[in-house]
């Protein structure tokens, strides 16, 4: 058998660093999985895009008995690959946290207490609501007596998480009653 000078050093070192490595703790042999069964099997797969930024982050969301049981990155979105930041990975806590918010809360004017309301009564105030700021400043025509049919009491602010449809369905909706001031998050 003929041993270099550098075999040698090469399987001294191998050999040495395998016994202090046994020495610490590590055990080299196989090790057999716990999970004999992915809980997301059979679960069903929706893709979503995150809630928390403009950027749109791609997530797939996995329901079994409609409950979420696991949130994670969508590796075919072209925005994020499948990567999500400290929030969007953390967005399976918002769904689950048992201190979530699942009903109306209100609080009126010069209030201390907050009530809990029907999602019925909150629709309806805040269709009542919008009317009323609707109607207080609408301007049917303008200086020179031109027809404008704007409202400058109201303003909104889309979301950067809506497609194209439902965008174009927003900026129609929004148009109806006039509104000129109309921002999305994507743009700010």
């Amino acid at each position: 058998m003929n041993v270099t000078r550098r075999d040698f050093l090469r399987l001294s070192g191998v050999t040495i660093a395998g016994a202090t490595l046994s020495q610490l703790g590590f055990d080299l042999t196989p090790v057999e999985a716990y999970a004999t069964e992915l809980r997301i099997k059979g679960a069903k797969e929706t893709t979503t895009v995150c809630c928390y930024c403009s950027v749109g982050c791609g997530q797939i969301v996995h329901t079994s008995g409609g409950k979420v049981i696991n949130i994670e990155g969508d590796p075919d979105h072209p925005v994020s690959e499948g990567a999500l930041c400290a929030k969007g990975a953390g967005a399976y806590e918002l769904v689950t946290n048992p201190k979530r918010l699942t009903k109306v809360m209100y609080r009126a004017p010069n209030s201390i207490k907050w009530e809990t309301k029907s999602w019925d009564w909150a629709l309806n105030e805040i269709s009542k609501r919008i009317k009323k700021s609707r109607d207080a400043s609408f301007i049917e025509k303008n200086a020179k007596g031109e027809v404008v049919n704007r409202c400058n009491g109201i303003a909104a602010v889309g979301s950067a998480h809506i497609n194209n449809e439902e965008g174009w369905l927003y900026q129609k909706f929004l148009r109806s009653l006039g509104l000129v001031y109309i921002e999305f998050e994507a743009r700010l």
